[in-house]
């Protein structure tokens, strides 16, 4: 298993009483966990396309993603507790531990989730489904590794599959 990592998710997922809406990614990326926060690396669009869909400024503070994200009732978090992974890298992961969000589900209003890209969707599937029993829509990654969208279209799409009361 040559430069594989253990990683154990480190942060509290976002969430309130009032989330709607569950946005799950695989794991936190190494600039993430150096940052101890969702979507810390600077090329990962993910802030952009929230700002974009709440109609808000790109938050640049953690306090300021966050009180974005509740103000909006979306709740974030990961499929994966723990694993083993190259870097940053979704498609090395081996040996998942999945996160619980059963009790994201049972302390909020959500009923509907999304997948932060295909990796993250498939992990739900296998893992999360089985548990939940809510299905959950695959978003394109806003991963600088999915270079292929480019911000606007990525934009165009989230905002055309969440819709935010």
């Amino acid at each position: 298993m040559t430069g594989y990592e253990h990683i154990e998710h480190t942060f509290a997922p976002v969430y309130d009483a009032d989330s709607l809406v569950l946005i799950l990614g695989t794991l936190p990326s190494v600039k993430s966990r150096e940052n101890h926060f969702y979507y810390g690396h600077k090329q990962n669009r993910f802030w952009k396309v929230m700002a974009d869909l709440c109609g808000e400024p790109v938050p640049e503070t953690i306090e300021e993603k966050k009180k974005m994200l509740l103000t909006h009732h979306i709740a974030v978090w990961d499929v994966i507790q723990s694993c083993d992974i190259k870097g940053s890298s979704d498609s090395s992961i081996r040996n998942v531990e999945p996160t619980d969000i059963r009790r994201i589900l049972a302390e909020s209003q959500i009923t509907r989730i999304y997948a932060n890209g295909n990796k993250a969707g498939e992990l739900y599937r296998k893992y999360q489904l089985p548990l939940t029993g809510i299905e959950a829509t695959v978003l394109p990654s806003t991963s600088p590794a999915n270079a292929a969208w480019r911000l606007e279209s990525l934009c165009e799409v989230w905002r055309e599959t969440i819709v935010l009361l």
